[in-house]
């Protein structure tokens, strides 16, 4: 006698629905071992560049003015700061205020340009040829028509952190998966809705890449736009206390500003990256940490 199969039990029939709605397990996190040795491997690495480099001094005895030895260095950083730490305030000024200026236009030129087809014909070549040509070469003429040298400067570091910001967001809104296009259509939502709602998360990734590329690089501009504008006084940046030290042969606090400033730009670097991370580690693949 064959059996027949009634199907699940009453009772069962929750059972698949249940497992299907379950959340994704996480990954597990990573080990504290790990984590140490993230931080440990960089500092055991960085003081064996510095002891290196006191060695080399002290082997072949150096002279201070061709290269200091570490412990100068910091002994310059801390008699100086008063100083350096003034001008370091000067480049941080300029640079997150045309990193600000570079997200507020980038994000919405980007919107505009995906808007319409004439617009990114007509404004894309003059975009280009902004973004290639030396901000070197057009600072001079910056600096003749700005109000204010720091006006100059802006402009300068604005420049050249505007592009990554601009071609990273227009890339991320031109994108978003043509399903997911197809779908807002078919339920009637409008173009900002679409823009709202769908293109702008699908972009946030390529933003934020754009973001960590045109944190660095506002503080470069900033510097060379400084370099170029030939700005001194009390209310100039790092660029020109770089340039008095090498006119004084003070390598001392010429190493010291060089250190502020490979620092700052970490820290900007790491900043940006934490950013990233946090805005991301829960959907995108490129912040989900994985078992394999």
């Amino acid at each position: 006698m064959t059996s027949i199969d009634h199907g699940p039990a009453a009772g069962d029939t929750a059972a698949p629905a249940a497992h299907q709605d379950a959340a994704p397990v996480p990954a597990p996190a990573m080990p504290v071992s790990e984590r140490v040795l993230r931080v440990l491997i960089p500092l055991v690495m960085l003081a064996m560049l510095i002891g290196l480099w006191a060695w080399y001094v002290a082997a072949y005895n150096i002279p201070k003015y061709i290269l200091p030895g570490p412990n100068l260095v910091a002994q310059s950083l801390v008699n100086d700061w008063p100083i350096l730490g003034m001008a370091l305030l000067v480049t941080l000024k300029i640079t997150f205020a045309a990193l600000a200026i570079a997200l507020v236009g980038g994000v919405s030129l980007a919107i505009l340009l995906t808007q319409s087809k004439w617009i990114e014909l007509a404004l894309s070549p003059y975009m280009v040829i902004l973004q290639v040509t030396p901000v070197v070469a057009i600072a001079p003429l910056i600096l003749i028509y700005a109000p204010s040298t720091q006006a100059a400067l802006l402009i300068c570091a604005w420049i050249v952190a505007f592009f990554p910001v601009l071609s990273n967001t227009t890339q991320g809104l031109k994108s978003t998966d043509h399903n997911l296009l197809n779908l807002f259509e078919l339920y009637g939502a409008s173009r900002w809705q679409t823009m709202i709602h769908l293109k702008l998360p699908a972009a946030l990734p390529y933003f934020l890449a754009g973001l960590r590329i045109a944190g660095g690089l506002a503080l470069i501009a900033a510097v060379v736009a400084e370099f170029a504008a030939g700005s001194a006084g009390a209310g100039s940046g790092l660029a020109f206390r770089l340039l008095e030290s090498q006119y004084r042969l003070n390598i001392p606090r010429l190493f010291a500003a060089l250190i502020l400033l490979c620092a700052t730009g970490v820290v900007i670097y790491g900043a940006t990256s934490l950013i990233s991370h946090l805005l991301l580690r829960r959907w995108h693949e490129s912040a989900i940490r994985r078992e394999n």
